[in-house]
């Protein structure tokens, strides 16, 4: 016949000089204790606690004990609940034997395990973070492809279209030889309405046969060489 007590007692002592700074006895009847369960020092220093609770059923180890998360420090709510199952399934496991020393150390391996993902996660973060950095850095200064692309097609675009508009108001050489033969014509035809439009007036001419012109010619003592001589000097 197993003696359950005795067991337990024995068991507890063990525990107590194991974990003397993070074992503490909650009560006698039935017995509970806590064991804090703190993973390997991460990035930074930073880890990653637990604290189970264990409560001893009146025939463990022949039953499991009793098990919960007292208190956590770090733990994400999916870590949690992988940390009871693994408890579950050591308990399962270890049924008949004393067992609180090997779900602890499970526990303290999963703990570990959780540490280094969050060191792995976070260095792909930060990798992504930087990629991302180098990604908007180079839209900054260069433009992605397609952007590039879709520029150039656009200045083609408009390229063609100003070569078109000037292509339209470009007048051709037949165009140009009936535009300054319109020109000529409108002139002819400006003159022509100019000339009839003009009114003589006769008497002007009257008036300049009146005046009396002095002719040197007429004059008995004009003499061309006097004239001459007065030009030299």
């Amino acid at each position: 016949m197993t003696d359950y007590y005795k067991e337990q007692r024995n068991e507890l002592e063990a525990l107590e000089s194991i974990y003397p700074d993070s074992f503490t006895v909650l009560s006698e009847n039935p017995p509970s204790f806590t064991i804090t369960v703190t993973s390997e020092a991460g990035e930074n220093d930073e880890n990653v606690q637990t604290t189970l609770k264990f409560t001893y059923s009146e025939k463990y180890p022949d039953d499991a004990p009793l098990y919960e998360i007292f208190a956590q420090l770090n733990l994400e709510d999916n870590d949690v609940a992988d940390i009871l199952k693994l408890l579950a399934l050591q308990a399962e496991e270890n049924l008949g034997m004393v067992m609180i020393f090997t779900l602890v150390t499970a526990v303290q391996e999963k703990l570990n395990e959780i540490v280094d993902q969050i060191k792995t996660r976070r260095e792909e973060e930060k990798k992504q973070k930087e990629k991302e950095a180098e990604e908007a850095e180079k839209q900054l200064f260069h433009g992605t492809p397609a952007r590039f692309d879709a520029e150039l097609l656009e200045i083609k675009k408009k390229r063609m279209k100003e070569e078109e508009q000037a292509g339209k108001n470009k007048l051709s050489g037949r165009q140009l030889f009936e535009t300054d033969h319109n020109l000529d014509t409108s002139d002819i035809q400006f003159l022509e309405d100019v000339g009839n439009n003009v009114e003589v007036d006769e008497s002007l001419f009257q008036e300049m046969d009146d005046l009396e012109l002095e002719d040197d010619d007429d004059d008995p003592d004009y003499n061309p060489a006097d004239r001459e001589s007065d030009l030299t000097d």
